[in-house]
């Protein structure tokens, strides 16, 4: 079911789905809460899925600065994201949930849990990391959002969206591949801008995992130059539960790229 909110005056669009035990599945970057829908499939006949439009993509508006009664110098911080899920949790009535965020969703997941850690049973990170940009990452953002002011974020993320899967599978699913790149023009460049500078600016959040009790879901492909397999190595050994993933092969992009594996990944954990 499309369902919304009005969040400072803004439509926040998302889909309920299935029934049981809720699971938020928060997407990343440069996508929308489409990018889940193979997951959906496997797992609305097990749980309760809210699956939002981040701000600013799919049905969802952009939030300002200004919407949240913040000045020009107090950019939209992860944790703004975070307090917008919350909002959404409070409009279905949910106390307790599983969240699982890709990327990006990642981040805002760590931040959900930083701010509201009474609300979340479990979590888990699909190519995700909970350290900092470093400053070469930080610099690449800033490039990215010059180039998508010069030429706005279709063109910046059509350049980009190859980069996040592996070579073999761009060479034998070009077809998959060219569905997100033919995505790109929709999106909002200005949203776009903001996710970025959100990014560049996120505090490492390693304390979030340091013997966190709960059960934490990691997700990681080999091939992954988003987040690497070096940077997340250190971080599995963190929480007290881990749930290790490692697939061999693939890329940023494991929902598409081994979608059974992922698949059978997620259920395990929300079962678990």
């Amino acid at each position: 079911m499309q369902k919304s909110i009005s969040y400072f005056q803004k439509t926040i669009s998302y889909r309920v789905i299935g029934e049981g035990v809720p699971v938020v599945l928060l997407h990343g970057f440069g996508e929308d809460s489409h990018i889940w829908d193979k997951q959906i499939d496997h797992l609305q006949s097990h749980c309760l899925l809210i699956v939002p439009d981040l701000a600013g993509t799919g049905l969802s508006e952009m939030i300002r600065p200004a919407d949240l009664n913040k000045s020009p110098e107090q950019p939209i911080s992860m944790n703004d994201y975070a307090d917008l899920i919350a909002s959404i949790l409070k409009a279905e009535n949910i106390e307790t949930c599983i969240m699982i965020g890709h990327s990006l969703g990642g981040y805002i997941t760590l931040a959900f849990e930083e701010i509201y850690p009474e609300t979340l049973l479990k979590f888990g990170l699909v190519h995700s990391s909970a350290l900092a940009d470093s400053e070469e990452k930080k610099a690449n953002r800033l490039k990215g959002i010059e180039l998508m002011e010069l030429y706005g974020a279709g063109p910046f993320l059509k350049n980009t969206i190859p980069n996040l899967f592996s070579a073999a599978f761009k060479k034998e699913h070009a077809n998959t591949v060219s569905i997100l790149l033919d995505a790109a023009p929709v999106f909002n460049t200005q949203a776009c801008q903001q996710y970025y500078r959100a990014m560049m600016h996120r505090p490492d959040r390693t304390s979030v995992l340091k013997s966190n009790p709960k059960p934490i879901l990691f997700v990681i492909g080999t091939e992954d130059v988003a987040a690497t397999l070096v940077d997340l190595l250190p971080q599995i050994k963190l929480p007290s539960h881990p749930q290790v993933h490692i697939i061999e092969g693939v890329g940023h992009m494991g929902m598409w790229e081994a979608t059974d594996q992922v698949n059978k990944f997620l259920l395990d954990f929300i079962e678990f």
